[in-house]
């Protein structure tokens, strides 16, 4: 949760949108935070996703569901052609240098979470025996399947909320407002509202479309 919150609030609002601002060491770390889900650096999540709201739905938009279900939903994600960043894209973002440092170096800070997970786990089975828990269950439960899980919640936006849903709003791509992509996503799944207005901070605009990455923001 955790985790999806900071590419919800940050990854996608504020370093793709700005749609907030923030203070350098927050913003810092919810970058870590976001570098920790495996979905690459911020620099690199923030430029292909304004290239995506540039081209959404386009040919040249290369995780529409317009090129097929497992393209948009992971396949993009594994290219040659998808790994580098645009940095033409970023340059307001590529001025902090420890923003470089977590782009360069993405797999640094999962590393360490994986570390982490497993050092905690190793403890706990010395410390609390009766966890029934140990270096590997948790390396397992806590970095490797919930990182999985996390990863295939967020792409569903690309996949599923250009296909499934309704439209409150007539843009010039095929976004969709869906309830249960909405709850899975902490609100990311309102894709209709958020390709109408992009800018905004909140998603869900009508008071019963739940939308708890604002809702944290508004409590920061």
């Amino acid at each position: 949760a955790l985790r999806m919150f900071a590419i919800t609030g940050f990854y996608h609002r504020y370093f793709s949108h700005k749609a907030f601002a923030t203070s350098r060491p927050v913003q810092f770390l919810f970058a870590a935070l976001g570098a920790a889900s495996v979905q690459r650096g911020p620099l690199w999540w923030a430029a292909h996703h304004r290239h995506h709201h540039r081209h959404a739905d386009t040919d040249f938009d290369i995780h529409s569901p317009r090129h097929g279900f497992w393209r948009s939903h992971m396949g993009w994600f594994l290219t040659p052609r998808s790994f580098g960043t645009d940095h033409a894209a970023i340059k307001d973002l590529a001025r902090f240098p420890e923003l470089r440092l977590l782009d360069r170096f993405d797999i640094l800070v999962p590393a360490l979470l994986a570390l982490a997970m497993f050092a905690l786990g190793a403890w706990l089975e010395r410390a609390y025996p009766s966890l029934g828990t140990s270096g590997p269950q948790l390396l397992v439960w806590g970095f490797f399947i919930s990182t999985v899980v996390l990863f295939h919640a967020t792409v569903t936006i690309n996949s599923l909320a250009h296909r499934w849903g309704s439209r409150r709003f007539a843009t010039n791509d095929d976004s969709r407002n869906n309830w249960l992509l909405a709850l899975l996503t902490f609100g990311e799944g309102w894709h209709n509202n958020h390709h109408h207005f992009p800018g905004s901070a909140r998603q869900g605009f009508k008071w019963w479309e739940v939308d708890m990455t604002y809702y944290a923001l508004r409590v920061m």
